[in-house]
């Protein structure tokens, strides 16, 4: 470690040390490059708060801001329990928050990781770089190194921080179980085949992993985009003139200029520009075919995805909408879904709108099938996995809950009666809510220990292979992975590729 630190004062047995460097900031000389250690301080560091933000326009409920000028961005954070004389080291879960790899931190409130670690492990949330200065491409310049996928770079080394330090704070850095959700899930699959993580984790958990990756010439051609927009050369001496808040800017309105225009396709829809891209060398493929050619049948894997994905995106305003018939066929033109696909669908779901059917299609083409097939793949390919799903929905007097994204993140945190979740699971927690949240936070604790969750590995994601999370009726619902050995058969003539422009 670059010092020492301090935390905060122990709260019900656990001590939170926040804000952690575990890099130098990536910015001035360093900006557009991989992180580089952190360079030592003296005396004691008070580790007592969140460290500041990767560069952003988001404000969430709860969570720190980014301002221009905030640089010191690469830092992590850990939740311990008070030592005990004879202790054994505990097992590390280190949690990789989503995003759409466009905004988040880990100092949201539902990644508090006190309950974790009352569970008994150590828990490290870290922040990484995203948007522009994360993941967009920029071209070489000389002797400058413009690496692509910086912030899976970024978590490479949070983890090896972990690697080297989690000791001092009671983890054993042999048994390391890395974790994320959404975007997060997906950079855990990613890290999964990359061979700079290589020994760094046992383990992965992936919650709603959203595919596919970005092929290089949509990266390219996003990057052209956002340095027009900001009215700099695409070109690194061009976008390292601009700052922060500029590429910040110029990317919000990039992605609004595709949400204006229904007719540009796929990415008209669901405007994220911003991703891992499958460069052929950091990263060699989409996880998905790098999972299924066993390039990391030694790492378990924990997959889960919620039933109602999408519905979360349609209750807040932020996905494109769809009420006719000519809107649905164009969104599953743009998307390659086969004709057949959405005649199934509409089998099932024989009295739904087009909205809904929109709706359900488009959450499991982008989490559902995606996720479901990262399981199979790596179980195939000789991987030991796990799948989950969760399904608690709630009704009441106000609008319906569904059991869409995000929500089961403060279930699996044990997280459900901060404030901050009440959207999420739609109101105070329920006697039932706090035993669902138990269960998954025994679930998480005992998958990072030892490499069971609590019920048996996936075969071929069969349904007596699944465990299903706040579901009276497991079958419940038409469109939401009821049936779902039915749901897959539909799925099978699609193929995910790398996102092209």
């Amino acid at each position: 470690m670059s010092g020492r630190v301090r935390g905060r004062a122990p709260d019900g047995g656990i001590v939170a040390v926040l804000g952690i460097p575990y890099a130098e900031p990536p910015f001035g000389a360093d900006r557009f490059g991989p992180p580089r250690p952190r360079r030592a301080w003296a005396g004691v560091r008070d580790c007592v708060a969140y460290g500041p933000v990767s560069p952003q326009s988001a404000e969430l409920p709860g969570a720190p801001v980014w301002s221009p000028g905030d640089e010191d961005i690469l830092s992590l954070n850990v939740w311990t329990p008070e030592p005990e004389t004879g202790t054994r080291p505990l097992p590390v879960l280190v949690w990789i928050h989503g995003g759409a790899y466009t905004f988040g931190s880990s100092a949201q409130p539902d990644f508090d990781g006190a309950a974790l670690a009352r569970a008994g492990l150590v828990v490290v949330t870290l922040n990484y770089r995203v948007g522009f200065e994360g993941f967009g491409q920029v071209p070489a310049d000389g002797d400058h190194a413009c690496p692509p996928n910086r912030g899976l770079l970024d978590q490479i080394a949070a983890l090896e921080w972990v690697r080297d330090n989690i000791a001092s704070f009671g983890g054993a850095p042999d048994n390391v179980t890395v974790a994320g959700q959404s975007a997060g899930a997906t950079s855990v699959a990613c890290l999964m085949t990359m061979d700079g993580a290589r020994g760094l984790f046992r383990r992965a958990i992936a919650h709603s992993a959203v595919g596919p990756v970005f092929a290089p010439e949509l990266a390219e051609h996003l990057t052209r985009k956002v340095a027009a927009e900001a009215g700099v050369a695409a070109t690194r001496a061009g976008l390292a003139a601009a700052s922060p808040q500029a590429l910040v800017r110029a990317s919000d309105a990039v992605a609004e200029g595709y949400r204006q225009d229904p007719y540009s396709g796929r990415i008209s829809w669901d405007p994220v520009i911003f991703g891992p891209v499958a460069d052929g060398r950091l990263l060699r493929a989409d996880p998905l075919a790098a999972l299924a050619a066993g390039e990391a049948a030694d790492v378990d894997l924990l997959v889960c995805h919620t039933t109602q994905e999408y519905w979360l995106f349609d209750a807040v305003g932020s996905c494109a909408e769809v009420t006719t018939e000519p809107e649905l066929s164009r969104f599953a033109k743009d998307f390659g879904v086969p004709d057949s696909v959405l005649a199934g669908y509409r089998r099932i779901m024989p009295d739904a709108t087009a909205r809904t059917i929109r709706l359900a299609v488009c959450g499991d083409l982008m989490y559902g099938e995606y996720s479901n097939r990262l399981a199979v793949a790596h179980s195939r390919a000789g991987g030991r996995t796990f799948l989950s799903r969760f399904a608690r929905q709630r009704g009441g007097p106000g609008p319906e809950v569904h059991a869409w994204h995000c929500a089961d993140v403060p279930f699996a945190f044990g997280n459900i009666a901060d404030d901050s979740a009440r959207f999420l699971i739609g109101g105070p927690p329920t006697p039932e809510d706090h035993h669902l949240s138990a269960r998954m936070v025994a679930a998480w604790a005992g998958f990072a220990a030892t490499g069971d969750p609590g019920w048996q590995p996936a075969g071929d994601a069969s349904r007596d292979a699944i465990r299903i999370w706040g579901a009276a009726d497991p079958a419940a619902g038409p469109g939401f992975w009821r049936d779902g050995e039915v749901l897959r058969e539909l799925w099978s003539t699609f193929t995910y590729r790398p996102a092209q422009p």
